[in-house]
């Protein structure tokens, strides 16, 4: 079995598993332009940090900052590869305007 072969059967038979563990961030009313929300954006820093955790990745923290927390973890074995690095938002937009 070729490499595409294994990954796409992967994402086949992982696809729910990956779309519950989406869902349960998208879950998680991370509104960072609200201070009301405040809360919330700490608790998807965590859900994010257990992710990349049980994802295999080390050194995973949250570090605290003055707006709001930065995740990190790295995975460093892989000697003679190129280094990766993934950069994202985990704080969603405000609803309104409704209208739009």
């Amino acid at each position: 079995m070729s490499i595409d072969s294994q990954m796409e059967s992967h994402l086949q038979t992982q696809r729910q598993r990956h779309l519950d563990e989406l869902l349960g961030l998208l879950r998680i009313p991370s509104i960072s332009a609200l201070s009301i929300h405040k809360e919330d954006v700490a608790i998807a820093a965590v859900y994010l940090a257990e992710a990349l955790t049980t994802a295999g990745m080390e050194n995973v923290k949250v570090f605290p900052t003055e707006g709001h927390p930065v995740v990190y973890g790295d995975y460093l074995h892989a000697p003679g590869k190129p280094t990766v690095l993934i950069y994202g938002h985990y704080d969603v937009q405000p609803v309104d305007p409704l209208k739009l």
